[in-house]
């Protein structure tokens, strides 16, 4: 294993299997072609051409291209293509900052391959010495997604309707027990994002990225049953893990790896695939 081993992993994906979705003739997401017709054989309102999948030009604004593709949210969980329907939200765009075009349950958007928002946040504790230490979680045994694997302090998906900030108060109470006062104490540090062929299609996230620095006598407690545990590492503990392993859930190495390079414990000199990672870490969006 390598840093760049779970870059890689995070970015496999194969665009030739796929075609574009649209949304009032915007790109907004990319269906399997298989999946595709099947879509416009079973559903009303889904029409396919050999490079695209979209709504009938009847079906117009927020509500009806939503409603819509609920029908084929529910169609997917039933045919069993998809887990259950989450019953949460994410909006389905052009981008960022977007009004968006339409929602889609959480658990279907890979199958459509809209792009998907989440937030991580990094806890941060400081030794004497000044070095930072990270509160690592390791996610409860029965977990959908990564049971038992290694992740950061804080981090969810970001629904529609919700304010990055209220939605980052929101997952560190439930996550980590913090109160509000203490988290909006977090600093955003960036983003990143990949795009990982999946077997219900592809999956394309954006993350946000947040350090909250928390005081040596502050213990973050799960309240919602996500969190099996916390424990406080050493960076260089961290990285090794990192580095090493297939311990930790599939995409936080890349939150690690960022830290890791914004705090100077990767640099230029000491690591010979550094462009590689600054590189992987923020591939063109598709």
């Amino acid at each position: 294993m390598s840093f760049l081993d779970h870059i890689r992993a995070c970015n496999a994906h194969d665009l030739s299997g796929f075609r574009r979705f649209e949304l009032n003739g915007q790109p907004v997401g990319w269906v399997r072609h298989a999946m595709a017709e099947a879509m416009a054989d079973a559903l009303p309102g889904f029409l396919t051409t050999p490079d695209r999948l979209t709504l009938a030009p009847d079906i117009t604004g927020f509500d009806a291209r939503s409603d819509r593709l609920a029908d084929a949210a529910h169609w997917l969980a039933e045919t069993g293509v998809i887990t259950p329907l989450r019953g949460e939200f994410y909006p389905v765009g052009t981008g960022w900052g977007v009004p968006p075009l339409a929602r889609l349950d959480r658990a279907a958007t890979a199958v459509f391959g809209t792009e998907s928002y989440g937030l991580h946040v990094n806890g941060v504790v400081r030794g004497a010495d000044g070095a930072p230490r990270l509160w690592v979680a390791t996610r409860a045994r029965d977990r959908i997604i990564a049971p038992g694997k290694l992740d950061n302090m804080v981090a969810g998906g970001q629904p529609i309707g919700l304010t990055l900030a209220d939605n980052l108060r929101k997952e560190a109470q439930e996550e980590a027990g913090l109160p509000a006062a203490l988290v909006d104490r977090a600093v955003s540090v960036g983003a990143l994002g990949y795009c990982l062929e999946t077997p219900e299609g592809l999956k394309r996230d954006r993350l946000f990225l947040y350090d909250l620095e928390l005081p040596p006598d502050v213990t973050p407690v799960n309240t919602d049953g996500e969190v099996e545990s916390f424990a406080l590492w050493s960076l260089e503990a961290v990285a090794a893990s990192v580095r090493d392993s297939q311990d930790w859930k599939f995409n936080v190495p890349l939150v690690i790896i960022d830290f890791l390079i914004r705090h100077g414990h990767l640099t230029p000199d000491d690591e010979p695939e550094y462009l590689a990672l600054i590189d992987g870490l923020r591939p063109p969006q598709r």
